[in-house]
């Protein structure tokens, strides 16, 4: 079971399942590799966790009922319970641009839960973002 699950969120077992794939990456690689890598490495992580995934997943994106684009997600993962877009960072501190990314790509693929790792920091950094 995971340590982090937290009853005030949606798909509590399902985030915690993955902040705890992200915690084991990170302890493995520590800081100061580039996003790709992290990626890499999550993908081989989230399995041993219970955690189906798909990686770099296009989303549509529409204005007006009217299709005007494509956004790729780092991934979209999930089990029994449902799915959640994962986004990932590799710098030094998350900015406010990065929440407003995320939160625009949450809303446009339509899931409700959507998690922002951060492996770059000092200190591994997790938000979970609801739509």
């Amino acid at each position: 079971m995971s340590a982090y699950p937290d009853d005030r969120y949606p798909l509590s077992a399902l985030t915690g399942k993955i902040i705890t794939a992200a915690k084991v990456v990170r302890q493995e690689l520590g800081p100061g590799f580039n996003e790709v890598l992290y990626q890499r490495a999550l993908a081989l992580e989230l399995p041993a966790h219970g955690v189906e995934f798909t990686r770099e997943v296009w989303i549509d994106v529409y204005y007006k009922d009217q299709r005007i684009g494509r956004k790729r997600v780092d991934f979209v993962a999930g089990d029994a319970t449902g799915n959640v877009m994962v986004e990932i960072k590799a710098k030094s501190a998350l900015e406010p641009v990065d929440f407003m990314q995320t939160l625009s790509y949450l809303k446009a693929s339509g899931f409700k839960i959507g998690l922002l790792i951060n492996f770059g920091a000092a200190k591994l950094e997790v938000k979970r973002i609801a739509n």
